[in-house]
């Protein structure tokens, strides 16, 4: 067997974490033949359930599991690490300004890019699930100066896999005949879920989805996914989320399937006219292991006018951190 992959994921006693560490050990990231160190982050009130969550793994027996460490100190956490996946954040609170949201993920999230720019393993691979993911991978990456930049992304595979659920719908057909969907932008209401370049058994959608469904209801559906998810289940979307981080991370350690793309948060190149370094989604191939933007789509004035709105978000989030002085 291959030496064993340190993973790391934080808040690995809560609802996401835990759904994700079970199918790691698996081998869902890394493969068949690749055994993982798991390693557990906590803050030091959940290392009990997080030393629960590790005891359920070792009774699974899992062959690629070969080990599970929980710790509460950021520096171990990282340490040797091949697969970060940052699900501990500060959620906003009722009365909690944009700034303090930002500040108190700062605090987070600037020890944990320092920790991983000094100890993490040279294939280190970087999600971050917790939001506001997008500016929190921003701020990771920031303060790992020494780590190549697009090895830090944010997740916008959830929101992908909703959009491809909904056309699917939709349609009336099953998920798997679709390809090609787009996520642009933030991880927040202002995404824009685009179909105009999306297939269907590899030959364009053209009018087969309704004009009006797909500038309306559908965006607003994947937009407020979420929101509708905590409504109906009184927490939010934990095993969905999991599922998003685990085909994100796969895809970009074993590669996407041919013909097809999906949506990932990534340091821009200055395509598309995202403002260079800034995390936006884009729609990416995974290429021998590294992540690579499509690269020439037309965008209609529509399309534009959506990313440009997202992208403005963005750009006043890294504006109110920079204004922070947490940068």
């Amino acid at each position: 067997m291959a030496t064993p992959k340190t993973v790391t994921i934080t808040g690995g006693a809560g609802q996401i974490g835990y759904a994700l560490a079970f199918r790691i050990a698996n081998g869902e990231v890394y493969g068949s033949d690749t055994p993982v160190s798991l390693r557990l982050l906590e803050i030091p009130q959940a290392l009990g359930a997080a030393e629960g969550v590790a005891m359920e793994l070792m009774d699974c027996a899992f062959p690629l599991l070969h080990s599970v460490e929980v710790v509460d100190d950021t520096v171990d956490a990282f340490d040797g690490v091949s697969a970060a996946f940052l699900v501990g954040a500060k959620p906003r609170q009722q009365g909690m300004e944009r700034s303090d949201l930002l500040t108190a993920n700062a605090g987070i999230f600037v020890p944990q890019g320092r920790a991983i720019n000094e100890g993490a393993a040279p294939d280190v691979r970087v999600l971050v699930v917790g939001n506001p993911a997008n500016t929190n991978a921003w701020i990771t990456a920031m303060n790992a100066p020494d780590v190549p930049r697009e090895r830090f992304t944010a997740m916008t595979r959830l929101d992908h896999t909703r959009a491809v659920a909904q056309v699917a719908r939709h349609l009336g057909v099953e998920s798997s005949r679709l390809s090609r969907l787009t996520i642009w932008g933030n991880h927040s209401a202002l995404q824009y879920p685009d179909i105009s370049h999306a297939q269907i058994d590899g030959k364009p959608l053209g009018d087969a989805v309704d004009s009006e469904w797909a500038t309306g209801e559908f965006m607003t559906t994947v937009a407020q996914r979420g929101a509708a998810i905590i409504k109906a289940r009184g927490a939010s979307s934990a095993a969905s989320a999991a599922n998003a981080a685990v085909w994100h991370m796969r895809d970009w350690v074993q590669g996407t399937p041919a013909g097809d793309w999906t949506s990932v948060a990534l340091p821009s190149p200055g395509l598309y006219g995202v403002p260079d370094g800034l995390v936006s989604s884009f729609p990416a191939v995974s290429v021998n292991g590294q992540w690579e933007i499509v690269e020439g789509l037309s965008m209609s004035q529509f399309s534009q006018q959506r990313l440009e709105m997202s992208v403005a978000e963005l750009v006043a989030e890294q504006e109110s951190v920079k204004r922070l002085g947490i940068g």
